[in-house]
């Protein structure tokens, strides 16, 4: 009897410590634990099994944990499947700022960003330094809500490229970009970007490239210059008509500015673009741009051009709704007698045949010149970029001074005539008026220039050019 009473305190005890708290190479276990395992020297060891092992243990419960030896990898059960646990990967170079105390230490004024390091902006971020980007990575999640905020300071400065995607860049009273890479050998990357109520967007001078793309801007009261960048990428620019000043204000020298897409609404006393400090480019493109609004002229223009109804520097290709066309494709020039009625320009001939032809003496004009240009008279000078065809007609009338003079008419490029658009006329009798025209597709490079000539086929007689005109597009 005594014996079976030790047997049942025995497990009246075993039962307490059970339906407690247990703890191994520990007596005082966590009070938030049912289990404390307590070892300097030993882990805990899962069931381990294979895949097809652990597929195919039955009716598994939910938080059923077990290792995958196949994979090498825990996995517990969640209630409808089995899921992986992967361990959490450490994250170098990485850096989430909540505040400005989240930034590296300011010197003199300027946070200098950790180089190739992603600093992820959470919320609004009040600054009371300027950034020096240093190469870094600087974004946020939600463009509108993640927010760098400068007052009567500038954003960013120092002369080193980095990337900034999905931020809102305000600077009241400031201004956002203070950007010198002088060496001409850095990168800068805007994407995604709002930049609003800012007293001026600021400059950014003298980088390898600059690409920005759907950057919208509002409420700025002035815009950005871009200054002496060899590679300067635009896309989706999109200007509000709240902000004042040039938008974009271009200067110095460019290997290339393309600027695509995106719009520019532009009020009474700004401009869209301005150009009127005439920039150097290699090419410049600007293309299905909108711009629009009461503004009486979008862009601030080069200054000195030939003709005052175009905007830019024959190395530029724009066409964009709102501005004029401008292209090789639609180059043009003329040439047009300058004689009064009644009278006109004589041409003599020595001999007859090729040894006769010559440039149609007379003044002469050109009143709609785009990427050409005149010199002298009778000429006119192709100054595109590339080669092109050009459609050349001419209109001429003449008096010939010799019965029965046979002259033929030609188009000549670069002091040779072209045959091929070769015309005959014949003067019937002293003083008789011939008129003709002449036509041919001819093909340009820059430089060359095309004139009309003219050559005694038969006869003793000379000419006098009563008028000419001549048009190639």
């Amino acid at each position: 009897m005594k014996f079976s009473k030790s047997i049942i305190t025995f497990f009246s005890f075993f039962t307490i410590i059970v339906s407690g708290q247990v703890g191994v190479n520990t007596t005082t276990p966590d009070p938030s634990s049912v289990l404390d395992i307590t070892s300097t020297t030993q882990g805990v060891l899962t069931p381990r099994m294979t895949t097809i092992q652990r597929i195919a243990i039955s009716n598994p419960a939910e938080g059923l944990l077990v290792f995958d030896t196949d994979e090498d990898v825990f996995y517990f059960f969640d209630g409808g499947s089995w899921v992986p646990l992967e361990g959490a990967i450490s994250r170098t170079n990485y850096k989430l700022v909540k505040s400005e105390a989240d930034l590296p230490t300011p010197s003199g004024g300027v946070i200098t960003l950790d180089e190739d390091t992603f600093y992820e902006i959470n919320g609004m971020i009040t600054l009371s330094n300027s950034i020096d980007i240093n190469g870094a990575y600087i974004a946020g999640l939600d463009t509108n809500e993640d927010i760098l905020l400068r007052v009567g300071g500038t954003i960013f400065s120092g002369s080193n490229g980095g990337s900034l995607r999905n931020l809102t860049l305000t600077a009241p009273g400031g201004s956002v970009f203070n950007l010198n890479n002088t060496s001409n050998d850095k990168i800068l990357v805007l994407q995604d970007n709002i930049i609003a109520n800012s007293n001026s967007v600021g400059l950014i001078k003298g980088y390898a490239v600059v690409f920005s793309n759907v950057i919208q801007y509002s409420g700025n009261t002035s815009g950005i210059v871009y200054e002496d960048i060899a590679d300067l990428l635009l896309s989706n620019q999109g200007w509000f008509s709240n902000n004042g000043g040039a938008y974009e204000t271009f200067s110095g020298t460019f290997d290339l500015i393309e600027k695509v897409s995106g719009f520019s609404i532009v009020n009474i006393g700004n401009y869209g673009i301005d150009v009127s400090s005439n920039p150097v480019v290699g090419t410049g493109v600007i293309s299905s741009c909108v711009f629009s609004g009461p503004s009486n002229s979008y862009v601030n223009k080069y200054t000195g051009l030939p003709n005052p109804n175009y905007n830019f520097s024959n190395d530029w290709f724009i066409n964009c709704p709102g501005l004029v066309l401008e292209s090789d494709w639609v180059a043009t020039g003329d040439v047009n007698l300058s004689a009064p009625v009644g009278s006109g320009f004589t041409t003599t001939f020595t001999g007859t045949g090729d040894s006769s032809r010559k440039k149609l003496e007379g003044t002469t004009s050109s009143n709609h010149l785009f990427r050409f240009s005149a010199s002298g008279n009778n000429k006119i000078i192709y100054e595109g970029n590339k080669l092109r065809n050009f459609l050349i007609t001419a209109s001429l009338s003449f008096q010939g001074d010799n019965n029965n003079t046979v002259f033929v008419f030609y188009i000549a490029k670069n002091g040779t005539v072209l045959e091929e658009t070769r015309v005959f006329r014949e003067v019937g009798e002293n003083d008789d008026v011939g008129a003709l025209a002449i036509i041919g597709s001819i093909e340009m490079a820059p430089t060359d220039f095309i004139e009309l000539w003219a050559e005694r086929y038969s006869g003793a007689g000379n000419l006098s050019t009563v008028s000419l005109n001549l048009v190639a597009r």
